[in-house]
């Protein structure tokens, strides 16, 4: 849908309206379309942090085309860059440094794969970011520079190199020497970044010598497949390269002086275009697991990761719902009920079964569409409350397919919708399996267990629920049966509480659990009677 006549409500939106602002109009014979991009290098599992950016380009991304504007949303995976540290996390570490210094297309994938390391990485997120609704073009630096698609803006860069070298002084402690080259060669007699600059003729011609080997080449810029710039100035030749009109980044580039200050200066100054509209994003931090996340290191948190707890829904609320620049946590503890929570509230205001504040409601409502992963739903879904299905979950041993089928409506739901429950349901026992903590987690007695030994009164009351609930389970709710448990406590001269307990011991083996009215809805007739009648 087209949000053209509507005012921003979302930082989304505010952007998109920034970007064709400052970037003018499109023109049929100029300008024909607005280009938003982002990227990295392959250098290891392109971990939750790295995702922040992508996410938060594709927001923008359907900012502007909600508002009718044709959008380019480029990915480029800087697989042109050197393999300058052998991550922890691939098998035989010590096997591959013999490939430091080699761009990582020429690093061969340790788990045999993939045609190279850096294609290994590359398949592993281009195969989920459909998942979460992401599908950009994506660039390949090692193609396009090998391809001489970037001859032109290497030749620049070498005319300018003064001028270049002048600029990045400004921001260095340790200045560039007189010497200094503005671009990268890897040597193709040993494919190592480990090369002097001999010589540049004025226009084409590049000789380099291998420091290794000391063998020298000359090669032609327009063919060459081994020269390509430095990041600082890569970075503005790709700006104007690809007529780019909108790429984040995180704070460290954004820092006075930082590759994003230096890159807007060349931008302008050497290849006569202005840098893109911009901001930084902030880090994100994980709870519930132990671990700095490092690309490095392989010590990461990856999508996959994220979408084995979390719908792909609410993995784009996550970040629709936090402004860019703020610092969160993704969490894998008791948070993760609360944020499942928080999506169902604001699905609810978006249809109006929840009435908020109009102000809110504009808000949440824009969240929602963003969270969406394809079409905005006409109705509202059918919502089984987290909590609730972790309960039901746990009922039934895991069997997904049974928890979703038992709660109301699903049946008559189509395809599409029980697919998504299903999926968050995996998603929910996958959460208790690996990161509930042991007291929420539980096992149901099925009767066929021996009975506890209880004192008479005990006896009495269990055996008093069992009468009602074989007589009036239809007849009552949570706050009837929770009231009920009451009533049976103190006409046998019980403590509440320990009638609470001794029912959790019979139903769960554990002193507590469920809120209990609730618990004992959730779980059936059926399957509460096949328990409590062996008392």
């Amino acid at each position: 849908m087209s949000r053209k006549s509507k005012a921003p409500t979302h930082w989304a939106d505010n952007y998109a309206e920034r970007v064709i602002r400052e970037k003018g109009p499109l023109d049929k014979d100029k300008k024909r379309r607005y280009t938003c991009a982002s990227g990295i290098t392959p250098s290891g599992t392109v971990h939750i942090g790295n995702f922040r950016e992508i996410i938060s380009v594709d927001l923008v991304v359907r900012a502007l085309r909600d508002r009718g504007v044709p959008v380019r949303f480029i990915y480029s995976w800087d697989d042109y860059d050197a393999f300058r540290k052998v991550p922890k996390n691939i098998p035989e570490p010590d096997a591959f440094r013999e490939y430091l210094r080699m761009p990582i297309t020429r690093v061969p994938d340790p788990w045999d794969r993939h045609d190279s390391y850096a294609r290994a990485h590359e398949m592993e997120l281009e195969t989920l970011l459909p998942t979460v609704g992401i599908e950009p073009e994506y660039l390949y630096q090692a193609e396009r520079y090998g391809s001489g698609q970037y001859a032109a803006g290497i030749r620049r860069a070498l005319e300018h190199r003064d001028r270049i070298r002048a600029v990045l002084n400004e921001f260095r402690t340790d200045p560039l020497p007189e010497g200094w080259w503005p671009v990268i060669v890897f040597s193709r007699f040993t494919w190592k970044d480990t090369t002097t600059i001999v010589d540049w003729d004025g226009e084409w011609e590049l000789t380099y010598r291998c420091d290794d080997t000391g063998g020298e080449e000359t090669v032609d810029l327009r063919t060459a497949d081994c020269v390509k710039l430095p990041w600082r100035v890569d970075w503005p030749m790709r700006w104007a390269a690809e007529d780019v009109d909108f790429e984040p980044a995180g704070k460290e580039h954004h820092s006075a002086g930082g590759s994003f200050d230096t890159a807007g200066r060349i931008c302008r100054e050497i290849y006569n275009v202005t840098p893109p509209v911009t901001f930084k994003y902030d880090f994100i931090g994980i709870k519930g697991r132990g671990g700095k996340i490092s690309s490095s290191t392989g010590e990461v948190i990856g999508l996959n990761e994220v979408l084995e707890i979390y719908q792909p829904e609410v993995v784009r609320y996550l970040f629709a719902s936090t402004r860019p620049n703020s610092e969160f946590q993704i969490s894998f503890d008791l948070d993760v009920i609360k944020i499942y929570e928080d999506y169902d509230r604001s699905e609810r205001i978006h249809f109006g079964v929840d009435h908020v504040g109009e102000a809110r409601r504009i808000k949440e409502s824009r969240i929602y569409e963003l969270s969406q992963v394809r079409e905005i739903p006409q109705h509202p879904p059918i919502q089984i409350p987290f909590r609730h299905l972790c309960n039901l979950l746990l009922i039934v041993a895991g069997d997904v397919e049974r928890a979703v089928r038992e709660f109301p409506g699903v049946a008559e739901a189509d395809p599409h919708e029980r697919e998504r429950l299903e999926r968050r349901a995996w998603c929910a026992w996958n959460w208790i399996c690996n990161y509930a903590p042991e007291e929420f987690r539980f096992r149901l007695n099925d009767g066929t267990e021996e009975p506890l030994p209880l004192k008479d009164a005990e006896r009495e009351a269990v055996r008093a629920l069992a009468q009602e609930l074989r007589e009036r389970f239809d007849m009552h709710d949570e706050k009837t049966l929770q009231n009920k448990v009451y009533e049976l406590a103190r006409e046998r001269e019980l403590e509440p509480a320990a009638l609470f307990e001794t029912l959790y011991r019979v139903l769960i083996g554990k002193d507590r659990g469920p809120r209990l009215g609730g618990f004992l809805i959730t779980i059936g007739k059926e399957r509460v009677l096949a328990v409590l009648s062996r008392y």
